[in-house]
């Protein structure tokens, strides 16, 4: 093993990984740990936090194992719509419903792409809807809205 890294990629992964499980980690400082027997509300996250830094390290050490591959375009488009459309979710399936916002969610996710046309785009949102409407609401009968408020007038 050379003392020198060769992958870039893998260094910045790793660095983020590690960043990222520090980040959440030192979150959960204020929270109860508890035991395994009996585990508190920070003991989960705690875990997850460590996993994840561990996962981080270990692509952290790979990098000094393999030279590796320049780093490539940066997809600025996925990153443009693929982010926003789970936050998109988050903030307004309160207010529009499960059916809207998810609907409008897939909606923006799918234009991450160049190559999807505007049809499929809807189409794929409706099916997705579709799809998540009957296995979240009526196969496993989470209890949440369809419609929201903001919806009825």
């Amino acid at each position: 093993m050379s003392t020198k890294p060769k992958d870039k990629t893998d260094i910045a992964t790793g660095l983020l990984l590690m960043a990222a499980a520090a980040f959440f980690g030192w979150q959960t400082r204020t929270l109860e740990i508890g035991t395994s027997l009996r585990m508190g509300p920070g003991y989960f996250p705690m875990v997850l936090s460590g996993l994840l830094f561990l996962l981080g390290a270990l692509v952290l050490i790979k990098a000094f194992g393999r030279e590796g591959e320049p780093f490539g375009k940066i997809a600025w488009r996925g990153m443009a719509f693929i982010l926003p459309a789970p936050v998109f979710f988050g903030l307004t399936v309160r207010g529009l419903g499960f059916v809207p916002a998810l609907f409008l969610a897939a909606l923006i996710a799918a234009q991450a792409s160049s190559r999807m046309k505007p049809l499929y785009s809807l189409l794929l949102a409706i099916v997705v809807t579709i799809a998540s409407t009957l296995i979240f609401s009526y196969g496993l009968g989470l209890p949440f809205r369809r419609f929201g408020p903001w919806l009825q007038f």
